[in-house]
This record gives structure tokens, sequence and C-alpha cells, in this order.
């Protein structure tokens, strides 16, 4: 594994876990044992945790994850800036003023994701292109197949935002209309899981009407 072996498990982790260290290997293209070792080093360091989770006829395997101390490893778009300005915005305009500019933020957002998604005809070609661009400003966005309904899952592995969002509702409320506007309105957007709620990712389930 490179210099950045422990950088990129780390990733790989916050972006697919929980996980074994067998899946990343494969993903890797290295032994389990090599990913083991960063592994540990990780939990050391309290950027990851496991949980054991029984392997069928083998013995219990661990499930990896990244805990909330790694979030520091990854953007954060100037958090305490970001908290300062919306109580202080809040304070001046009042909670409805508030919604008004995080609703320009918005309109602003989905210009450019309008440019980005333009020609993008099957569903598929659209979640691709904004999973593109939300990576780009830091989402680690991905999108997945939903094994039990085989229904579409676009998911954030990562909010660059997050601190901002705890305290501006209205911004979490904006991202899922929005991602509604954008994807057309012969699907339904559905937020299945929140990192604002506890979960390890945002995920909205898409499915055709």
């Amino acid at each position: 594994m490179p210099r950045a072996g422990r950088a990129a498990v780390l990733e790989r982790v916050k972006r697919e876990g929980p996980v074994t260290a067998e899946a990343l290997a494969r993903g890797f293209g290295v032994t389990a044992m090599a990913v083991r070792q960063h592994l540990d080093g990780l939990e050391r360091e309290g950027l990851v945790a496991h949980m054991t989770r029984g392997g069928g006829r083998g013995r219990p395997a661990k499930h990896w994850r990244a805990t909330e101390a790694a979030d520091g490893h990854f953007p954060d778009a100037h958090a305490a800036l970001v908290l300062d300005l919306i109580t202080q915005m809040r304070r001046a305009f009042g909670e409805d003023g508030l919604d008004r500019l995080v609703a320009l933020r918005t309109a602003e957002q989905e210009r450019g994701y309008h440019a980005r998604l333009d020609g993008k005809r099957s569903l598929k070609g659209r979640l691709d292109a904004l999973a593109r661009v939300r990576s780009q400003e830091g989402y680690m966005a991905d999108v997945r197949r939903e094994p039990e309904t085989g229904a579409w899952l676009f998911v954030e592995n990562h909010c660059p935002i997050c601190a901002a969002a705890r305290l501006c509702a209205g911004l979490c409320r904006e991202e899922l209309a929005l991602f509604q506007r954008l994807l057309g309105s012969d699907v339904e957007v559905e937020r299945v899981s929140h990192i604002q709620a506890g979960a390890g990712r945002c995920a909205y389930r898409v499915t055709r009407l």
C-alpha cells in the first residue's frame, strides 16, 4: 500500500462503512492484513471504530466505520465562520429572513447544477452528474442501487456544512427540495438516511412515479 495508505483507508471507510477489512483489501488490491494494520492505527487515534457481526459459517467479522473525530480530516467549509454568520443573520433578519437567504442560496446552486445536468436525459445520467458536482463540493457523493427495492440511491458520505446544517435546518430542507427539482417531476426523492439524525451518511431514494 502507498505511503498515503492510511488516509486512503480512512476515506474508503468514510465512503463505504460499515465495511470489513477484507472488502477494503479487495478494493485496494492488497492483503487484508495490510489494511488491518492501518485500521488498527486509525482506531488508536479514534478515527474509526468497529462493530462485530456474525459471518455465517465463519467467525464474526469486524465492520468498520468512521467516527465523528474523523470529520476533521475532511472538508468543513470553514464551519466556525459560517456558524457565526448564521447566528448574526438570524439576529438581524429573524427566522423568516434567514429562510429567504437560504432560498436565494439554493436558487443560485440550482442554476449552476442545471448547467452541469443539462443534456443528461436518463435518470442515471442525471444522478451521476449530480454526484460529480456534489463530490467536487466535498460531499463524497455516489450513486447506488438499493438492494431491497432496486431503486436508485443518491448517497452523500460526508457533509462539509454539517455544523451549519445543525444550526440552520433550512439548509437540509432546501437540499431535499433542490434534488427533487433537479431530478424531475417524473421521480420521487425521499431522504432515507440523515447525518443530522445520527446516520453515517445522507441518502436519498429516487423512484420513478
